[in-house]
């Protein structure tokens, strides 16, 4: 790391000690987000260290904010997605958006007054996120033209916290070219949420059903153009995939932290538990994959600071990056015993966590998907 990165690691390590530790216990069993420690992350500069300076961003790289992401994630996973979730919004509204939509939306989710949310995954699209049924219909209300949303998302992280949601619905044909994306507000008439999800891990951040019933939206609303919706999430989503990743390898150092500091002291047979080569040979293993995630999760954030985006390897990033968190979390609550299946010590709380990071920004099978794609397209065109 370089001297702005040390920075920015020792100060969120310091900020995460003192202000999100106390609480993820209690946090974690209440489901309760705090609020507070969004908006202090954000004037720290937490919440919009992507965008440029002149919407109120810090205007740093991806690899930097993958670095962060990473240290916020050793003491909550859920604030870490909450940030990573919200900056994609930004990055879509800064990319896609035009100069009013820019102005109009990003200061508030850069400062971390707001968050935003990413609206996708309908029960009949998740993985096939292309036939989703959600539509949007051209309708011209009291003189103003724009569109009526009917239709309903799942698994929205942040739902009913967050206060600006990039929306898809379909304009127009199936499959990907007839879908199109939209801003929506919350409390926008013909809006509501459904359920809140009761989840294994993630408890703090929470995950809710949007509804949209006659819900009108202005055309202003719009983002680029009809039909470039699905292109949209499909660009949000690559960037989705190294910042998961980052997230990922901060749950997993975590893990290998209490691991080792447990092993250390923990006495059996009269020796540090520590001193037994099975143990000591799972703590090397889980460093060692801990530190190829972290590897292949930075070099794909350069990628995309360097403008040279390169999809297989975001995809590997996810892919391995999250696949050893679970594997880490679940060894590190093999290592600490009985203790390590209790709340006593938050390795079963990681455990948890790490299970969705599978999950979320496409399946692990569809990053295996996709990097078969471009093996095959590799070998096919050279």
């Amino acid at each position: 790391m370089n001297e702005l990165q040390l920075e920015l690691k020792n100060q969120l390590e310091k900020y995460r000690l003192q202000k999100i530790e106390p609480h993820m216990e209690h946090d974690d069993e209440t489901e309760n987000f705090r609020m507070d420690i969004f908006n202090e992350l954000g004037a720290l500069g937490f919440t919009g260290m992507t965008l440029p300076e002149e919407f109120g961003g810090m205007g740093l790289s991806y690899e930097d904010f993958s670095i962060a992401l990473c240290e916020i994630a050793k003491s909550s996973v859920s604030y870490a997605v909450t940030i990573s979730v919200s900056s994609m919004v930004q990055a879509i509204l800064n990319e896609f958006g035009n100069a009013d939509q820019k102005k109009k939306y990003l200061p508030a989710l850069t400062s971390g007054a707001e968050i935003g949310a990413f609206c996708l995954s309908e029960s009949g699209a998740g993985s096939d996120a292309a036939a989703l049924i959600s539509t949007a219909k051209k309708s011209n209300q009291n003189g103003i033209d724009g569109y009526v949303l009917n239709g309903s998302k799942i698994w929205i992280t942040s739902g009913g916290i967050a206060k600006t949601y990039i929306v898809m619905a379909r304009t127009g044909a199936s499959g990907g070219s007839g879908v199109s994306a939209f801003i929506v507000r919350d409390g926008t008439p013909g809006f509501s949420y459904g359920k809140k999800e009761k989840k294994m891990g993630w408890r703090i951040s929470p995950t809710r059903e949007l509804i949209f019933h006659n819900c009108f939206i202005p055309a202003e609303n719009l983002l680029a153009s009809e039909g470039e919706g699905f292109k949209i999430a499909m660009a949000a989503l690559e960037k989705g995939r190294f910042t998961i990743g980052a997230i990922a390898v901060g749950c997993a150092e975590r893990a290998l932290d209490e691991s080792v500091r447990y092993a250390l002291t923990r006495q059996q047979f009269k020796q540090a538990i520590f001193d037994f080569q099975g143990l000591q040979f799972m703590m090397a293993d889980m460093a060692t994959e801990i530190e190829c995630s972290r590897l292949l999760v930075l070099q794909s954030a350069r990628d995309y600071d360097n403008q040279t985006p390169n999809a297989k390897l975001a995809c590997m990033a996810k892919l391995k990056a999250t696949d050893t968190a679970m594997k880490v979390t679940t060894d590190a609550v093999q290592i600490l015993g009985g203790v390590g299946y209790t709340r006593e010590y938050p390795v079963e709380r990681f455990m948890r966590d790490a299970k969705v990071l599978q999950i979320v920004e496409g399946t692990n099978q569809i990053q295996r998907v996709v990097i078969a794609r471009n093996l095959k397209k590799e070998y096919t065109t050279h």
